[in-house]
């Protein structure tokens, strides 16, 4: 029975406000899967977080209907993603006016897509429709959804239904990236843990800073190994994503940014090594915790702030007057206080040095606390 637009708009305005009430990004992903599949039904859907700078996968991921999938199989399919050309690829949807499209619907027979060939037709899947949950032009999160042989393809009303919740499914991720009290405490550790992968991307050693770090994150999907420990697939792609390098397809290096189950933001770099012969060895990642200058930047776009404001904020965290912030950026003071009532009301602060505490404070102190020498003056 088809569905009235009536129906159809409850029904996202519904899974729009239980997203914003998810707890954290995977929340947010199984309140919006459980209703977008009454707007656009699926057999299988994968969800991602996203890197907002680099647009490389990281916590959380959210596999549906997948589970016979096997590590290889997963595996080439990232790889894929990676290095081929092929239609739809995230990269390209992150930059598109419509940041969704419908396999089918881009290419007509779908055996055109190698995607299609090397992956879908092996777990019989039939039909694909992709999404880059972005928001302000930064990527938060990929959605795509299966459907299987026997079942419609997925039409352009669903394709449109899928980019118009793109964005507030961003915005619904975004707001976890903001400070919270687990960014006060201090970490258990702040020695970088390192995973060295061969050439076929499996882990060969791993010390006990990085199983330390991988016991800390969110429980995943994960790569088996040898090791006793699972990597999560979000960091495996970062691992294919440096190693695209031996296909000429970047420069041998690849960063993402996590948090753990506590809150804290880690920093993941993958670097392929070279041989003395000077070609492409091992790939080695590097966990450790994120300098304030490599989350600061997130938090910031976490709370919506324009450039103009973000101006501003710095300027604030100087100690200039409003006076002062008019003159240099060429405002009245007017126009200045009403943009510091805009920041007060995105960040919940109610003063400025709230908001220096908050933005600021919550990064810098906690990161330098291991630094801090108290002598007793008895």
């Amino acid at each position: 029975m088809a569905r009235s637009q009536a129906d159809t708009r409850r029904i996202r305005d519904e899974l729009i406000a239980q997203a914003r009430r998810g707890t954290s990004p995977g929340d947010v992903f199984a309140r919006a899967s459980a209703r977008l599949a009454r707007l656009v039904p699926f057999d299988a859907a994968a969800w991602l977080g996203t890197d907002p700078g680099t647009g490389l996968p990281t916590s959380p991921v959210r596999i549906e209907g997948l589970d016979a999938i096997s590590q290889s199989v997963c595996a080439g399919h990232w790889q894929d993603e990676l290095l081929l050309d092929d239609v739809n690829l995230f990269r390209q949807l992150g930059r598109a006016s419509v940041p969704a499209a419908s396999l089918r619907a881009t290419v007509g027979v779908p055996a055109r897509s190698r995607r299609y060939r090397r992956f879908m037709r092996s777990l019989e899947l039939d039909d694909e429709l992709r999404a880059v949950l972005r928001v302000d032009g930064s990527p938060w999160g990929t959605l795509t959804l299966w459907r299987r042989g026997g079942s419609e393809p997925f039409t352009p009303e669903e394709t449109a239904i899928v980019a118009e919740l793109s964005e507030p499914l961003a915005d619904s991720i975004r707001r976890h990236a903001r400070p919270s009290e687990a960014l006060g405490q201090r970490p258990t550790s702040d020695r970088p843990g390192l995973l060295l992968f061969d050439a076929d991307h499996e882990v060969v050693s791993v010390n006990d800073e990085a199983r330390m770090w991988l016991a800390e994150l969110p429980v995943e999907p994960g790569h088996d190994t040898d090791h006793g420990v699972d990597v999560p697939v979000w960091m495996m792609i970062t691992v294919f994503r440096a190693g695209a390098v031996r296909h000429g397809a970047c420069d041998g290096v690849a960063r993402t940014r996590v948090r753990t189950r506590a809150g804290r933001w880690l920093t993941c770099h993958a670097s392929c090594l070279r041989r003395p012969d000077g070609t492409i060895g091992e790939t080695a990642l590097v966990i450790e915790p994120a300098l304030p200058s490599a989350i600061a930047p997130i938090v910031i776009e976490a709370f919506d702030l324009s450039e103009r404001e973000q101006q501003i904020i710095g300027m604030i965290a100087r100690g200039v007057g409003t006076g002062q912030i008019a003159d240099e950026l060429f405002l009245s003071t007017h126009t200045v206080r009403d943009h510091v009532k805009a920041i007060f009301a995105k960040t919940g602060v109610s003063s400025r040095g709230e908001l220096v505490a908050k933005l600021y404070t919550d990064f810098y102190a906690s990161a330098h606390a291991p630094d801090v020498v108290r002598v007793d003056s008895t």
